[in-house]
C-alpha cells in the first residue's frame, strides 16, 4: 500500500509517540533517516529528499518467503566469495536479522547480530548471545541500503572488532553503489530514482 506524504507524516508522528527513535522509524518504514527528519519537520524551505519507500511485508510476514529470499542471498554470497565462504553472517537489526538467520542456516555458519542504538545509524553493539566476529571472515546483511551510513558504520565497527568483511548484501539497494568501504555490495533488487 502506497502512503501519501501526509499519511507518512502521521505514521512517523505515531511511531515517535510509541517511543521509536529516528533510526527505528527509518527501519520500520524502509526510508532514509533524511526522509524521516524531513517528514518530522515543518518542511518550510526544505526540499523534499529523493527517496523510495520499500515495502517488503509480503516477504516478511511468512517465514517460508524469508527462507526463499535467504536462498537467493546465499547463492549470491557463494558466487561472490567463492570456496573460502564466510564464518558468520552479521544481521543488522532490526530487519537484517531474519535474513541473516536464514542465510546462516542455509550455509551452516554462525549468525551474529548487530544492534543499532540511539546516537545515529551504524552505532550499536554486537550481541553477546550470538556469534562473535573477532578473527572471522563475515558477510553483513540488511534489508535496505539508503544512504549507506548504517552499513559504513557497521563495517567500521566489525573491522574494529577484528573481522574481515568479505561482502555486504541487502534486499534492496537504493543507491548506484556496487561496493562500500572497499567491500563488494550486492542488492537483490536495485531501486534508484532516475
Amino acid at each position: 500500500m502506497s502512503l501519501s506524504v501526509d499519511e507518512l507524516r502521521k505514521t512517523v508522528a505515531n511511531l515517535k509517540n510509541e517511543g521509536l527513535n529516528s533510526q527505528q522509524i527509518a527501519d520500520e518504514l524502509s526510508l532514509s533517516q533524511d526522509t524521516i527528519a524531513w517528514l518530522s519537520s515543518s518542511n518550510e524551505g526544505q526540499e523534499q529528499p529523493q527517496d523510495v519507500r520499500i515495502g517488503w511485508r509480503t516477504i516478511g510476514v511468512r517465514p517460508i518467503r524469508t527462507e526463499a529470499m535467504a536462498t537467493i542471498f546465499a547463492d549470491v554470497l557463494l558466487e561472490e566469495v567463492g570456496e573460502e565462504g564466510v564464518d558468520s553472517i552479521v544481521g543488522i537489526s532490526l530487519n537484517g536479522i531474519l535474513f541473516a538467520n536464514e542465510i546462516a542456516k542455509f550455509l551452516d555458519t554462525e549468525v551474529s547480530i548487530h544492534r543499532n542504538v540511539d546516537g545515529g545509524p551504524g552505532q550499536g553493539s554486537l550481541s553477546n548471545k550470538y556469534g562473535q566476529v573477532n578473527g572471522k571472515r563475515i558477510a553483513i546483511v540488511d534489508d535496505v541500503l539508503s544512504s549507506g551510513t548504517t552499513m559504513r558504520n557497521t563495517i567500521s565497527m566489525m573491522r574494529e572488532m577484528g573481522a574481515e568483511v568479505a561482502l555486504c548484501m541487502v534486499l534492496v539497494n537504493k543507491t548506484p553503489l556496487n561496493e562500500i568501504e572497499e567491500v563488494p555490495l550486492r542488492g537483490i533488487i536495485r531501486a534508484v530514482a532516475v
